[in-house]
């Protein structure tokens, strides 16, 4: 079965690049498109698209107040953020919003693509380089959110895999770094969704950072 995608963006020439783009390929089918916000939450509603391509920096009803109405539904639908992450002050807001990952506007096509996917299986995309860059980008500024998140619950074992997730390591790297097998590292990042109330990997990436397990600066690049 196709992945069902609503485009959302106010400007049309992207949204026109994009499904041009995106019309050659056969398990990804534009089914709508969106300029505003408030329309993209309509459209949600009505057309229930597997994956939204939301951009954040949209007037009226903006990208984070639209993926916060969108995952607020409770429906199967996710948010895959399109931004530009230079200058786009608002990517932390738009995680915590609900959306299950981001994207950065000059990615490759295959890596947007291949995003898509990931995310309408029920994972969340977070790059290990980028995810650096997000967690060093907000914990340098004055109004973010303060390191105050409680891990009351969980184990020693689950508190390494969250310190893991959070430098942005996969459940195969993780099982390398702990000398475990990748279905147990799975199985703790399970266990960590469900203790801590994480829709998926980009929260627990945040639940890191506010726990203090995450620094910063991040892991070196690899």
């Amino acid at each position: 079965m196709s992945v069902r995608v609503l485009l959302v963006d106010d400007q049309p020439l992207v949204r026109a690049g994009l499904r041009v783009l995106i019309a050659d390929v056969p398990d990804i089918e534009v089914i709508g498109e969106a300029a505003t916000g408030a329309e993209a939450v309509r459209l949600a509603r009505e057309i229930a698209p597997d994956v939204v391509l939301m951009d954040l920096r949209m007037p009226g009803t903006d990208g984070i107040q639209a993926t916060r109405a969108i995952t607020a539904a409770g429906g199967p639908t996710r948010v895959l953020v399109l931004t530009t992450f230079d200058d786009d002050e608002h990517v932390h807001g738009a995680l915590r919003a609900g959306a299950s990952g981001f994207l950065v506007k000059d990615m490759a096509l295959e890596e947007i693509l291949a995003a898509i996917r990931v995310v309408a299986a029920g994972d969340a995309l977070l790059a290990p380089g980028v995810t650096r860059r997000l967690i060093a980008e907000f914990a340098h500024r004055p109004t973010s959110a303060p390191r105050s998140r409680s891990l009351t619950g969980i184990t020693d074992r689950e508190r390494e895999v969250l310190t893991l997730v959070g430098q942005g390591l996969s459940n195969a790297e993780i099982a390398e770094r702990l000398f475990i097998s990748t279905a147990t590292a799975k199985a703790h990042v399970a266990r960590l969704f469900s203790k801590l109330g994480a829709r998926d990997r980009v929260h627990l990436v945040i639940a890191a950072y506010e726990a203090g397990l995450v620094g910063s600066t991040g892991p070196t690049e690899r």
